[in-house]
């Protein structure tokens, strides 16, 4: 099962007072994911951002199993676990990478509506077609389809 994976090395502003990393710092980790994604795989998505996309995070959870700290190597697993319309849905694991082994430390998951701005209104739009073929290599074992095509122009 091949997944989409951002390394971060965790910082010292990432932590708190305790010196642990705050737990929102995992849902920030989702949308860098997501971004670096879009990124290396679906480029001509980041000018469409520009041209009035919207990709309006509308869902967003993550579960936690262990404490992260300051200079902890993690790896963030991001596979697409449902298209429905005009809504994308990804999982995302937290990996804790050490020099000889690996441990799940948080499991999360995002869901984005594509959107199209239209003056001071935004209405709803189907998934480009090439963040549609990008995120098809990094399906989930229970991926679930459900898109409304795209009209021809």
């Amino acid at each position: 099962m091949l997944t989409y994976e951002y390394i971060h090395i965790i910082s010292f502003e990432e932590t708190n007072l305790v010196g642990n990393v705050y737990y929102v710092n995992h849902l920030r980790w989702q949308g860098r994911c997501r971004e670096m994604f879009l990124q290396e795989h679906a480029p001509c998505v980041l000018v469409e951002l520009s041209n009035g996309l919207a990709l309006a995070t509308v869902k967003v959870s993550c579960e936690y199993f262990s404490e992260l700290f300051a200079f902890d190597k993690i790896a963030i697993r991001m596979q697409l676990k449902e298209l429905k319309q005009n809504r994308i849905t990804m999982l995302f694991e937290y990996w804790r990478i050490t020099n000889d082994s690996q441990e799940l430390v948080a499991r999360g998951e995002q869901q984005v509506a594509c959107m199209r701005r239209q003056g001071k209104a935004t209405v709803a739009t189907p998934i480009p077609k090439a963040l549609q073929e990008a995120l098809y290599s990094y399906v989930a074992p229970d991926f679930n389809i459900h898109v409304i095509s795209q009209k021809s122009n």
